[in-house]
């Protein structure tokens, strides 16, 4: 893998105050010089100060990472949702009626600034909130499919992750257990999503963790719809489960109950959670290899690409491996 000092500078580097901040004035803003850089590692995220007003959040995207149409088609399902009050954090909307601007070689958009805290996911009562909201939020996703955006599917997070690590020569000593193994879950996933049709996909959030949530006023807020996608409607909920099987199930039955206030959930989607959670830790390895050339990777992911670290992915790769033969979590009545 080329390190960064070797690589040719990465276009993020080119993302200084002066050029932040120009980029923001350039659609008619008067900012204060308070610059805040925010977490953020596949984009850039800052807090803008803006004279006389409240601050605004300046997201830059990744070159080459997404089209044109495909981020107005985010920020379209952000606003549908704005509109049926939703809880999420739309983007701004210049004079012009535009979302998407562009500055030098970058492609950029405003946010409004909110506060608020993460979710408690082990609280049964903000787990059943979530539920409600997801409901609504899939209703609309479902009302009309994304166009130009991807699916998550097997071929874009399985083999072609898979693909890329091995030909990337990261892990000489390992490849052939990685590939053992990485062969047999391949083979068991294409079984395992083999009862998807088409009308299982619809449009959604697609990295529905607790760090893209603002919990205040005891209600949820979703922001960073950068992974926004056509899925089953259960990947956004089984990143709200952790720990013991017992624990999951309960965790499910209160995101379920506020779920069904509002939508229907087909109990067959159960069967996809682990083989969802498998695609997400092979595409993980894999992203964090393709974006090792940004020096915010390597800064944020010390312990990546090290014997160590390809010894436990392997390892953990087994152990989802034999998940996927469990019996698919149960409903509680």
């Amino acid at each position: 893998m080329t390190t960064p000092a070797a690589a040719e500078a990465h276009p993020f580097e080119q993302l200084s105050p002066e050029l932040i901040m120009a980029a923001v004035e350039s659609i008619g803003y008067l900012c204060d010089g308070r610059l805040l850089a925010l977490n953020s590692y596949e984009n850039r995220v800052y807090q803008v100060g803006i004279d006389d007003a409240e601050p605004v959040i300046v997201k830059f995207y990744r070159p080459e990472r997404w089209s044109d149409a495909q981020i107005l088609e985010e920020h379209d399902f952000c606003r549908d949702m704005a509109e049926q009050d939703l809880s999420v954090v739309p983007p701004i909307v210049s004079e012009d009626g535009s979302t998407l601007h562009r500055h030098e070689s970058f492609r950029f958009t405003l946010f409004p600034r909110r506060g608020g805290r993460a979710p408690e996911l082990d609280n049964l009562a903000h787990l059943e909130t979530l539920g409600k909201e997801l409901a609504r939020m899939h209703l609309l996703g479902a009302a009309r499919p994304f166009r130009h955006r991807p699916r998550l599917d097997l071929d874009s997070f399985g083999r072609d992750s898979v693909h890329y690590l091995l030909e990337s020569s990261l892990f000489p000593d390992l490849a052939e257990s990685y590939r053992a193994i990485t062969d047999d879950l391949l083979a068991a996933l294409e079984d395992r999503l083999a009862t998807l049709d088409d009308s299982d996909f619809i449009r959604v959030h697609g990295d529905c963790h607790a760090g893209n949530m603002l919990w205040r006023d005891d209600r949820p807020h979703f922001v960073d719809f950068d992974d926004a996608r056509m899925a089953p409607a259960v990947q956004d909920l089984w990143m709200l489960l952790s720990g013991e099987r017992a624990e999951q199930e309960e965790q499910l039955h209160r995101i379920l109950k506020g779920y069904r206030q509002f939508n229907d959930f087909d109990p067959r989607q159960l069967r996809w959670i682990e083989p969802l959670r498998t695609l997400r830790i092979l595409h993980f390895s894999a992203w964090l290899a393709r974006r090792w050339d940004d020096p915010a990777f390597p800064t944020a992911f010390p312990w990546f690409n090290t014997p160590r670290y390809w010894g436990e992915h392997i390892l953990a790769l087994r152990e989802q491996r034999a998940a996927l033969d469990e019996a698919p979590l149960r409903l509680m009545s």
